[in-house]
């Protein structure tokens, strides 16, 4: 089989070196401009359209959890990829341990009111605070695909009430499941911990804005480990100020790199990391690539397939894979009618 390649910042030749290595008898090459020889398969970030356009692709994987990019780009350019052929993300390969680890150091250093010492350091205070009660800080998260499901499992183990917004209802183990847009203001009332796990498509851009935050307990805190553009962030500056939310940590933002003139940089409530919250591990994702082709080029099913009409993995997928614990959906790569 030939599989073309490109990511602009990826070492490729290390990539196609350990490709091959576990893809026996595979080709893969770089794909560059020009490049009109055939493949099978395409790995793709960022792609330009005439790497995909006219292909007769069995599948196209992308090298990252997201596919907004190669979405936005087919709402452009719908012959780059004709509808029949999958598109992949990225389930996990190492980044929903990640992601629990980010968010469960950031919820306990609120919870256990680092923040707060912080403060007082620099003031030279010595001032021991009053605890925050587990019962009075409860944790909602924004997106039940596979990685909200791998952090609300890792923050179950402290034992924070938890609750979850999503597309559609879910039934997790100790998890209050809130659905749709008439249920989003009852799940933000009671939430103290503000994840954002959700996906980018047209319906979520914006989410977090003015009118939401105002749903929030005051003194709040809004970590945002999806997309910068979820965040409206000039209303999320104003909560701050108004004192409506304590805090807030943010690892994307709307425009990447952060612009130097951003007021996010200089607010003292504002901490911040630059897009490291789960990065690709070369190693977990190609054995992750290599799996899935070897599967389909068996005939079997397989599962990370996206469903480009809601713009991310099917809610059916997700939910049997966090229930389960299987390595493939039964009911995602040949049954999609079904979901």
């Amino acid at each position: 089989m030939d599989i073309i390649f490109y990511h602009p910042t990826f070492d490729t030749l290390f990539w196609i070196a350990e490709l091959e290595k576990q893809l026996p008898g595979a080709r893969v090459r770089e794909w560059k401009s020009g490049d009109e020889q055939p493949a099978d398969y395409a790995l793709v970030w960022h792609p330009p359209v005439e790497m995909l356009q006219g292909r007769d692709l069995k599948a196209v994987f992308a090298l990252g959890a997201g596919v907004d990019s190669i979405l936005s780009k087919l709402r452009e350019h719908p012959e780059m990829l004709p509808l029949s052929t999958p598109l992949f993300r990225l389930e996990d390969t190492g980044m929903g341990l990640q992601m629990q680890e980010y968010a469960v150091s950031q919820v306990l250093h609120w919870f256990r009111r680092f923040d707060d010492y912080q403060d007082l350091k620099q003031e030279a205070r010595w001032q021991p605070l009053e605890e925050y009660q587990r019962e009075d800080f409860p944790i909602g998260i924004m997106g039940a695909g596979v990685l909200g499901a791998k952090v609300a499992e890792a923050l179950q183990y402290w034992g924070f009430p938890l609750r979850i917004w999503s597309r559609s209802r879910k039934s997790w183990p100790q998890v209050t499941s809130f659905a749709g847009e008439k249920e989003l203001n009852t799940f933000l009332n009671g939430t103290r911990v503000l994840i954002n796990l959700l996906p980018n498509t047209a319906e979520t851009v914006g989410i977090i804005n003015s009118s939401r935050l105002a749903q929030l307990p005051d003194n709040s805190y809004v970590l945002n480990l999806a997309r910068g553009v979820h965040v409206v962030e000039d209303d999320l500056l104003d909560a701050l100020n108004s004192g409506k939310l304590k805090g807030a940590m943010l690892d994307v933002f709307s425009r990447e790199p952060l612009p130097e003139a951003s007021p996010l940089w200089r607010h003292p409530r504002v901490a911040m990391t630059p897009h490291v919250a789960a990065v690709t591990r070369p190693l977990e994702a190609i054995a992750f690539i290599a799996k899935t082709i070897g599967q389909m080029e068996r005939g079997e099913t397989v599962s990370g397939q996206v469903d480009r009409q809601l713009g991310y993995v099917s809610p059916a997928c997700a939910g049997f894979l966090l229930l389960s614990g299987a390595d493939s959906c039964y009911s995602c790569h040949k049954q999609r009618r079904r979901l």
